[in-house]
């Protein structure tokens, strides 16, 4: 990778894999610890157990792990050279040549083409359209842009920023071509500079196993030294009557025996830290990743793409997330605007866009019609074709007042360049309708208006900013008649409608409410007829007021006010960003399982609050809607701290508060270290959070702010490379593969093609990981300890030599082959309740945030009956074959045949809970789990056999002992009796506790006995009741009117004239 427009997100290559990958692996604790335990048995003074005991165990733990890690990293190594080996044309002495990306170098020059991704951050040097404006979808947000430089060319300096610059991560868009200058490559990119860095995730129970461990650790140690202490007790008082037959070796007395029997003991118990514990999770996350990855659900055949778990290490992190962040275009919206319903004069227009393609309108009659505009309702056309004067002045407005630049690439296909998709939808509906938007001059703007053309003078274009709110325009027809055009949000246009339109208003205004209803865009239009005598007056006025060199702002924002006073109300228009596929019902079923959503994104306020309606996200229910917008340290930590206080007085007064912060404008001040508890305070009360204007390196700062402060999995989802920060900086990054690239998907942990299969992620796949999860590491543990305290109740019989209970090789083959595939069954397929249950009732993902599953608190309870269910495994066997005779008069109670007693027992009641364990039977669970006991006696009668004594008499030298003893039916008593003793204990407090305290699982579990799986409910739009109507939309900055006035646009130039101008770089809505 020394090319350096190539990137890499790889960890590892051929030769550092090796040494890495160990090196990462025995940082972890269990895995140093087991490689220590093997250089102790390696001593013959210390070791009571063969080294192949540990050894095996190990070398296949650190196998199976390497091999996983070297299939994710091939992955990466994959999506690196995808996007590394695209192609580019690179200007080559004078001709364009295709270049690969990883071999475009600082100071090329190079083309790119509708629709293609930008290479690298380019200096703009032309491009199709006219005002060299370029159209990029998602643009990293401005305040990554603090770009400045200065270009010489023949010895003239031109200055450069960030409007002549265009980013690595945008896509073109509407752009035919353009050509830019490599300033910046590969990791020096702007957006590689603000990725964040990449961090190893680990969740929340990795953490609390690390915990665990060292626990555990602590508790090994302390048995340890209480049997080395009694060892030492034993030997002085009890040991020198054993000398005789068993001599010390020389030079060991019975303080350094005592020593040495504490590391005996070491390795001994060191099952209580199984190491198969660590392969089997790997086993257990790498299986729930395939069922992710093979889910038909969560597959998008539009644009064949599958669900990924990119990262097989979080799965069961999927089932406890408390905090959403989501970015918005592209991953709750599509960023497509559609015409859908209006009002004009009082009658509303518009249908349902849901009913049979036989009722779409037909506009054939329009030769300039666009093919793709859809609307659903015959009686506007009819009213417009009959000539009605207010839905000709409607969509001549729409024709007019705007600033969208049109294209015209061959005889009658109009292509419409937009700032905003909402202005173009806007303009389509006025084409479609049969006023035909044409060209424009700076002087004049050219429409077919049913057919005839119209050239109207353009007298001035007064426009849009965040603070008007509002758009006009002043034109004068063919025949001298000027007027002005206006449109802008409902509550601002009311307050300048003269009052003759009062009855219109109240109509307009119902029907308004209506397309709130609905989740509509709204945009209220009006007119004014001007006279000629005032508007000669007005425009002198207006020149000297664009020619001040002080206070020029003012006396427009003046001049403004002044004319756009007693219009006349046309009517409305309702436009419909469409969302997603089942965004709003998405967000609906998470807001029930208790996840709260938050969206960061860099639309300005008005655009998230009103998709914020349209996508559930925020309810019409919700008291308030609270806005900090303020500039300054002190300003927002005001509002801060009013809110905190509103908040106090509805807890006092008991009242429910559904609350939502919007951001105006999230100023870093908002984020440093003496306003982030306040900030973090006073969101977290919030039901939903919107944060408004934030740059991709805020919203990695809001989410690390969650994550610093709550005790919260937080996940981040998002489509464009202005994301990716956010979804590193997650517990949880998921990747939307939509129209914006890879570079999302690349950071991400997990990713699918639409928003919707977020629900099924986590309701279902994200839930059963962390119930399989779970119970795997109760039952592990459980099993695990009660095979250890075994040894420790033994360590009282045997002089604390360090003696095991069970034959060696039940002890190699305890954790790898008796009880691993049973348990393993169990983490892969058990399922509280089926995939629509999980849907019905969201609720069932709250144990999992709440981390009722696996705790401190359970891993208490689990030591505790361990520990009862060892006493019972090692007492009861003791105790019934003590002094105790078969029919031929020979004793029974020989160390062998106690050995085989004890582990049948342990094996048989560990199956048994197992069996209690299970939810979901499936035949791979009844294979595993009745093929291990299988196994095991088969085993065991052949290691115990005379054939493989003959062979290896040293190793196996249990020979006879399964024949003599499983052949008692007192011992086979026994273990039914001790089976009993360790299960009833567990059966009759979980039938107690279901009784008396049923949990949300115990109930639905019930349910789904005795009732039919619901059956999928089908997804339909959401209609919101609401009274709001603050939702229309403009483009993020203040618009191009000043260009469109302009000379500059008309400017055309052949392509290799064009040397060097500059112009600005036009983003559409993200």
């Amino acid at each position: 990778y020394d090319n350096n427009n190539a990137i890499r997100t790889s960890k590892y290559n051929i030769f550092t894999f090796l040494p890495l990958n160990l090196f990462e692996q025995f940082r972890r604790l269990a895995n140093a610890y087991f490689l220590f335990l093997l250089i102790l048995q390696m001593i013959p003074q210390v070791s009571s157990l063969s080294w192949f005991t540990t050894a095996v165990p190990l070398a296949i733990v650190l196998s199976i792990t390497a091999a996983k890690d070297a299939s994710d990293d091939i992955n990466r190594h994959k999506c690196d050279k995808q996007v590394n080996n695209r192609e580019v044309e690179v200007l080559i002495d004078g001709e364009l040549k295709k270049e690969k990306w990883m071999d475009v170098q600082v100071g090329d020059i190079i083309k790119l083409e509708n629709n293609e991704f930008v290479t690298a951050d380019l200096l703009l040097l032309s491009s199709s359209e006219p005002l060299n404006l370029v159209y990029v979808e998602t643009p990293p947000n401005n305040c990554l842009d603090k770009f400045k430089g200065t270009l010489t060319v023949n010895g003239q300096a031109y200055s450069l920023d960030n409007d002549r610059v265009l980013l690595r991560g945008c896509t073109l868009r509407n752009t035919e071509w353009c050509f830019g200058l490599v300033l910046f490559g590969g990791p020096d990119t702007k957006l590689m500079q603000n990725c964040g860095k990449t961090v190893f995730k680990r969740t929340s129970i990795d953490h609390l196993m690390n915990i665990l461990v060292l626990a555990i650790f602590g508790f090994l140690a302390t048995m340890c030294a209480i049997l080395s202490i009694c060892n030492a007790i034993w030997e002085a008082n009890e040991g020198s009557a054993f000398t005789m037959f068993l001599p010390r070796e020389p030079g060991v007395s019975g303080s350094l025996s005592s020593f040495l029997t504490f590391w005996s003991y070491v390795i001994v118990l060191n099952t209580v830290v199984p190491i198969s514990l660590y392969v089997s999770v790997e086993i257990i996350r790498l299986g729930n990743s395939f069922f992710i990855d093979w889910d038909r659900k969560m597959y998008y055949p539009k644009n064949n793409t599958p669900a990924q778990a990119r990262t097989t290490t979080l799965n069961e992190e999927l089932g406890q997330i408390k905090y959403i962040f989501s970015d918005k275009t592209g991953t709750l919206t599509q960023n497509i605007m559609t015409f859908n319903k209006c009002s004009i004069n009082g009658k509303a227009y518009g249908k349902q866009v849901h009913i049979l393609k036989d009722f779409l309108v037909d506009f054939s009659w329009n030769q300039l019609a666009d093919s793709k505009f859809i609307f659903h309702d015959h009686s506007l056309v009819e009213t417009v074709r009959e000539g009605n004067p207010e839905a000709h002045a409607f969509f001549r407005l729409l024709a007019l007042c705007h600033t969208v630049m049109p294209e015209e690439k061959k005889e009658g296909e109009l292509i419409y360049q937009a700032q905003s998709p909402d202005e173009g939808a806007l303009v389509t509906a006025a084409r479609n309708f049969g006023f035909v938007f044409r060209s424009r001059t700076p002087e004049s703007i050219t429409v077919i208006e049913m057919g005839r053309k119209v050239v109207y003078e353009l007298v001035a274009v007064l426009d849009f900013n965040n603070i008007r709110k509002r758009m006009s325009v002043i034109v004068r027809s063919p025949k001298g008649k000027t007027t002005l055009y206006c449109k802008g949000a409902d509550t601002i246009i009311y307050e300048r409608l003269h009052p003759s339109c009062s009855n219109l208003m109240k109509v307009t205004t119902d029907h308004l409410n209506m397309y709130a209803g609905d989740g509509l865009r709204t945009l209220v239009l009006a007119f004014k007829n001007l006279e000629e005598n005032y508007m000669e007056e007005w425009r002198k006025r207006h020149n000297e007021a664009s020619t001040a060199m002080e206070g020029r702002e003012e006396r427009l924002e003046e001049l403004y006010e002044e004319i756009e006073k007693d219009m006349t109300l046309l009517g409305a228009t309702a436009v419909e960003d469409k969302l997603q596929d089942g965004v709003p019902q998405t967000i609906e079923q998470l807001a029930k399982a208790d996840i709260k959503i938050w969206v960061l994104t860099g639309d300005k306020q008005e655009t998230a609050e009103n998709i914020g309606y349209s996508c559930n996200i925020l309810r019409e229910e919700m008291n308030e809607v609270f806005i900090v917008a303020a500039n300054t340290a002190g300003g927002v930590r005001r509002e801060l701290q009013f809110i905190w206080y509103i908040f106090g007085c509805a807890y006092v007064e008991s009242t429910v508060f559904s609350l939502v912060f919007l951001f105006r404008h999230l100023q870093a001040f908002a984020l440093e270290e003496d306003l982030e508890l306040e900030l973090l305070r006073t969101v977290c009360m919030c039901q939903t959070v919107i944060c408004c204007r934030v740059t991709p390196l805020q919203k990695a700062q809001v989410v690390q702010l969650v994550k610093k402060y709550k005790q919260a999995v937080t996940l981040a989802i998002g489509d464009g490379a202005n994301d990716v920060s956010m979804i590193k900086a997650a517990h949880i990054g998921v990747g939307i593969s939509g129209q914006e690239g890879m570079q999302a998907v690349l950071s991400s942990d997990f990713s699918f093609a639409q928003f919707r299969y977020l629900e099924r992620l986590l309701l279902v796949h994200g839930r059963w990981s962390y119930l399989r999860m779970c119970k795997f590491l109760r039952y592990f543990f459980y099993k695990n300890f009660t095979f250890t305290f075994v040894h420790f109740w033994y360590a009282f019989f045997c002089g604390f030599s360090a003696q095991t209970v069970y034959d060696e090789w039940f002890i190699t083959l305890y954790n790898t082959v008796y009880t691993s595939l049973p348990v393993l069954a169990l983490s892969l397929f058990d399922q509280d309740v089926n995939d629509r249950w999980s849907f019905q009732h969201p609720q069932l993902y709250a144990p999992g945030q709440q981390n009722l599953y696996f705790s401190k608190k359970a891993f208490v309870n689990l030591t505790v009956l361990s520990c009862y269910s060892s006493l019972v495994l090692f007492f009861v066997p003791w105790a019934a074959i003590h002094d105790t005779v078969r029919d031929d008069g020979k004793d029974i109670a020989d160390y062998q045949s106690f050995a085989l007693f004890a582990q049948t027992c342990l094996l048989i009641v560990v199956s048994i809970q197992m069996c209690l364990d299970t939810y979901h039977w499936t035949a791979v669970n009844n294979l595993f789990i009745w093929g291990s006991l299988a196994a095991y006696f088969a085993v065991t009668f052949t290691m115990y056999s005379n054939g493989i004594f003959v062979i290896l008499p040293s190793a196996f030298p249990f020979v006879g002992t399964e024949r003599n003893t499983l052949n008692l039916p007192n011992v086979w008593l026994t273990i039914v009796l001790t089976s009993l003793l360790c299960i009833l204990p567990v059966v009759a407090y979980r039938f107690i506790s279901m009784q008396i305290r049923p949990t949300i699982n115990d109930k639905v579990r019930h349910r789904a006995r005795k009732e039919l799986p619901p059956t999928p409910s089908l997804r339909r739009p959401v209609r919101r009741v609401s009274t709001r109507r603050s939702g229309y939309a403009f483009s993020h900055s203040k618009g191009y009117g000043d260009l469109v006035t302009s000379q500059r646009f008309l400017m055309m130039r052949p392509v290799k004239s064009q040397a060097m101008q500059f112009s600005h770089i036009a983003p559409t809505e993200s």
